[in-house]
Formats: C-alpha cells, structure tokens, sequence
C-alpha cells in the first residue's frame, strides 16, 4: 500500500471521514512550456529555437502577466508585435495571442507564411542552433530569410 492511500485510511479513521471526502493527491508535475514548445514545434524545430532566444521560453512573468518587451508591443513567448498581429490573430484565426497556445499556434502561422523572417532580430541567437543548420541544408522556400 503506498504512503498516500496509508495516510488516508488513518486520517479517516481518526477523523471519521471517508476517504472520498478527503482532498485528492497532489497532481504529477505539469509539462513546463519549453516541453510543450518542443513537442509543438517537432515538426518545426527552429521555432522552439526561436522561442528560447525571444523570451527564454516564458509566457508569463514571475507576477503571472503576459512577458512584453519594455521597447515595443512584442508580448509572449515569440514576442509578437500586438500591434500588428492581435487584431488579426484574434479576428481571422480566433487566436489570442497573450495566452502560450494562441502565441505558439499564431507563430506557427507566422513561419507559414514568412518564414523567420519575423524574428530576424534575435537571429544571432538562433542562428547558431542546429535546427537552423538542418533548416539550412534542407534548403526549404519558408525555411530561412537571406
């Protein structure tokens, strides 16, 4: 019997509870948001690299608010521009952007349509990945902005 359900029983027999009554054992850990980029963007690794340079794989800052850069209305994980991409996420895609999934799928749609040509700010970061080598050798149309 594992240390959990041994606790149970004792504390409903002291206690004269059932077990149903008593809260649920804590939860596994959850999937941290580099996992959940990594696992997104399998098919895509560039962005997860992409990802790792713009924010450092946060969506949320340490006071639970959407991560925005001081300088521009770049919000979240891929730091997308609001200003230029919320209405349209939002509108066309029924995406939200200051949420991880929104971010990660409106990022995805980004690469679709331009490549990585809207991160070229942090391309000295991502750049020296082995994704973007790979991306590199495969030559693919949206793979690279030269």
């Amino acid at each position: 019997m594992n240390l959990t359900a041994s606790i149970a029983i004792a504390i409903s027999a002291a206690f004269n509870v059932t077990p149903a009554q008593l809260p649920p054992a804590p939860m596994p850990q959850a999937q941290t948001v580099e996992e959940y980029v990594r696992s997104y963007f399998s098919d895509t690794p560039i962005l997860a690299e992409i990802a790792s340079c713009e924010s450092q794989f946060r969506q949320f800052g340490k006071d639970g608010q959407v991560v925005r850069n001081p300088t521009s209305s770049a919000v979240g994980l891929f730091q997308i521009m609001s200003s230029i991409h919320s209405s349209f996420a939002d509108e066309k895609l029924g995406l939200d952007i200051n949420t991880l999934q929104g971010n990660a799928a409106y990022a995805r749609y980004l690469y679709q349509k331009e490549g990585t040509k809207p991160w070229n700010a942090s391309k000295a970061c991502w750049s020296k990945s082995q994704a973007y080598q790979d991306l590199k050798s495969a030559q693919s149309p949206l793979a690279i902005n030269k």
